[in-house]
């Protein structure tokens, strides 16, 4: 047993004894306690934990290259543990910061699926265990009416009645999809599906390190019925890189989003639209092939390009119980794929039921499906035996890669779920002479 095998189950064991501990715990840690060592009215204190043990078994596949999915049978456990601090600063003002534990590792290195089945192991980067300094920003709200809405504590975000309409400014650093492409079935892979084909656009190229976090400034501007949402920050020097470039001149990237909020009877709905263009010092892949035929290396040919998208993101409550999403999304996928996946066109919908008719309310079932593709350009680069960080069998026969994600979330005990997933993965990389691959998964999520 190595060393990470041997930190996954000494991590599980923990996790299975805070389990057995939380009843006493909770009955004797009241909530005056907190109240007394931390006012809610100027701060907010919160902490998550989670654990996904994910495997899949052995598929057909008669070649492998340097970015290949394991054809054999394999299981790896990943670990992030937070902790959410925010304090008031003045009126509208407040500051947030989030240390993190991270560790473990994906399938295959996190490699051989464009759309990768554990929606957590984006933000780790080796599998031993380290503290991070994952987010830590500046907020300022700025009331613009007298009608309020009341926000309780939470991740975040701090207790107390904020302005229906506000101007919202936030600076320092954070995730792009901790603010934009949010979803209420589908943006949570903590809580809700893993594949990062869903749980975010994956045609969004969105500008990150290597654990999914970057610098810059987020403004918002929000009214009751719609909300229009930017954001300037900073590229990796490198892709998929933890150090960011910071000649902000040359390397940048620019997020706008507007949401629109409607009703369908007495059923609320979202809509929003997306838009981004990143600048990066990335290559061409027509100019890698044109340099090699055979086994062209992107990297050969990176200059300080420009990259843009488009995507779409519908949510819409259809009974009590029952809530559908979809997105679409394509990118002009020229230019090599630089912080998030290698996916340049995407349409992914799903369901989300909770429990209420089987008695459990706070369990809920989901169940979605993503098909994702890749320009002309980017099949023919990997075809010649290309590689990007993510994918490459060193050869292609091209089909569009399909996945479909099902899974059952448990409420256990006040603040943790157990939840058994399920996905399946056909052309997995793109790649029709490989796979299908049925992957199968175990999340242990604590949160409070």
């Amino acid at each position: 047993m190595g060393q990470t095998e041997r930190d996954a189950v000494f991590l599980l064991g923990a996790l299975a004894l805070g389990l057995l501990w939380t009843p006493p715990l909770q009955a004797e840690v009241s909530d005056a306690f907190y109240n007394r060592l931390l006012d809610p009215a100027e701060w907010s204190f919160h902490t998550q934990a989670t654990t996904i043990s994910q495997g899949h078994f052995a598929f057909h596949a008669p070649y492998s290259g340097t970015n290949s999915l394991s054809p054999e049978t394999e299981a790896r456990t990943s670990l992030t543990s937070t902790e959410f601090i925010g304090r008031r600063l003045w009126t509208g003002g407040s500051v947030y910061f989030n240390p993190e534990i991270i560790g473990g590792q994906g399938l295959s290195q996190t490699r051989g699926i464009a759309g990768f089945p554990n929606g957590e192991i984006y933000r780790v980067d080796d599998p031993s265990f380290k503290l991070v300094d994952s987010r830590l920003y500046f907020q300022q709200i700025w009331g613009l009416s007298g009608e309020t809405e009341h926000f309780n504590s939470g991740q975040n975000q701090l207790a107390g009645d904020v302005s229906i309409k506000r101007l919202t400014v936030v600076l320092g650093k954070f995730s792009l999809v901790d603010f934009f492409d949010r979803n209420a079935y589908s943006a949570d892979p903590r809580n809700q599906f893993t594949n990062w084909a869903l749980f975010t656009n994956g045609a969004w190229d969105y500008a990150a390190d290597t654990r999914g976090y970057t610098y810059g400034i987020y403004g918002e501007y929000n009214r009751p019925e719609w909300a229009i949402r930017a954001a300037s920050v900073l590229e990796p020097r490198q892709p998929n890189q933890e150090s960011m470039e910071t000649r902000v001149a040359r390397a940048h990237a620019e997020q706008l989003e507007a949401e629109w909020r409607y009703a369908r009877g007495n059923y609320p709905g979202k809509l929003r639209l997306l838009s981004y263009v990143n600048q990066s010092h990335a290559g061409l892949y027509t100019d890698a092939l044109r340099l090699s035929p055979t086994n062209p290396d992107i990297s050969q040919t990176r200059d300080y390009r420009t990259k843009y998208g488009f995507g779409l993101n519908l949510e819409q409550v259809i009974t009590s119980d029952l809530g559908f999403f979809s997105r679409a999304g394509w990118n002009n996928g020229t230019t090599e794929t630089w912080a998030f996946t290698e996916i340049d066109r995407t349409f992914s919908a799903g369901l989300n039921l909770a429990g209420n008719r089987w008695g459990r309310a706070q369990d809920h079932v989901g169940v979605a499906m993503a098909v994702n593709g890749l320009s002309p350009e980017h099949r023919q680069y990997l075809a010649a035996g290309g590689l990007g960080f993510i994918i490459g069998d060193g050869a292609l026969n091209y089909a569009p890669e399909q996945i479909v994600e099902t899974y059952y979330a448990l409420h256990i005990w006040r603040y943790w779920t157990l939840t058994t997933d399920a996905q399946g993965v056909k052309n997995p990389a793109y790649n029709a002479d490989r796979g299908p691959v049925f992957i199968l998964a175990e999340r242990v999520h604590l949160e409070f």
